[in-house]
């Protein structure tokens, strides 16, 4: 199986979704974010200061190639990750785009009860972290909208919703659960 990209704005539920995917079929699940902080043994926000954003796009570039190239695999990009140089036509030609489309009052709820653990927006209150995410989506939606699939991300609540989730996406792929395939 060529690799299935997951894509989407940070919050809507990529790596979560993933790694339940993983679970339940015996997928390997790789989160690019961890893979870059895996080789190069430091932070994607020690990798930002030190570097800069260019120099972390470069560096998630390659790094995306090199796991676009793994067979069998399914791939929680970074938010960004379409947005820069030719990332979304090398993800469409090298395997399957899923865009993970939630609502923006889900990516609210969910950034807002997380941002402490995302530097970008650890500082915002609730209105200004709204309108933080409607002005990146709107620079991004022409990016994702690029993918081959659309799925809907909203309900990745709780373990409950994110069983049914990631079994309908399972299905929606075409998959086996681990138990069918053996």
């Amino acid at each position: 199986m060529r690799p299935i990209f997951l894509i989407g704005y940070m919050g809507c539920g990529k790596s979560t979704l993933g790694r339940n995917v993983s679970a339940l079929t015996g997928i390997p699940f790789i989160d690019l974010d961890n893979y870059i902080e895996t080789r190069f043994h430091t932070s994607v926000k020690d990798i930002f200061r030190d570097k800069g954003e260019g120099g972390f796009r470069e560096i998630e570039r390659r790094m995306l190639h090199e796991v676009g190239e793994f067979q069998d695999v399914i791939i929680a990009c970074g938010g960004g990750t379409p947005c820069f140089f030719d990332n979304m036509d090398f993800m469409n030609q090298a395997g399957t785009t899923v865009f993970l489309d939630t609502s923006l009052s889900k990516l609210h709820t969910r950034l807002l009860r997380g941002r402490h653990k995302r530097p970008l927006i650890a500082d915002k209150n609730e209105t200004e972290l709204m309108e933080f995410i409607v002005d990146a989506l709107e620079k991004r939606r022409p990016f994702y909208s690029k993918a081959k699939i659309n799925f809907k991300g909203d309900q990745l609540e709780n373990e409950s919703e994110i069983s049914v989730t990631a079994k309908d996406f399972i299905r929606a792929m075409g998959m086996n659960l681990k138990s069918e395939s053996q």
